[in-house]
């Protein structure tokens, strides 16, 4: 990836964070940033894998948004999962 990539990832995370809590259901006990941490982190996972299956995967595109969210939604079950092991 070159960084130009790797800038438009984490913009499209920041809003990637919201979008996957309003798709999941029930309630998400997290704050700003790690709805931020969520998206971002999601948008670079999306990337990888949609990558790994020869998905064109840059830039805002259908096939980048898509991939951005169902890897939030997948970060954000993690974390809710962590969180509620840990008592959170």
């Amino acid at each position: 990836m070159i960084i130009t990539d790797i800038l438009v990832w984490i913009a499209l995370g920041l809003v990637m964070g919201y979008i996957a809590r309003a798709i999941l259901p029930g309630e998400q006990k997290i704050g700003l940033i790690p709805t931020i941490l969520v998206g971002a982190a999601g948008a670079f996972i999306g990337a990888y894998v949609g990558r790994m299956f020869g998905i064109e995967v840059s830039n805002f595109n259908l096939m980048s948004i898509l991939a951005a969210i169902a890897g939030s939604i997948i970060v954000l079950i993690i974390w809710c999962f962590i969180a509620k092991k840990l008592g959170k």
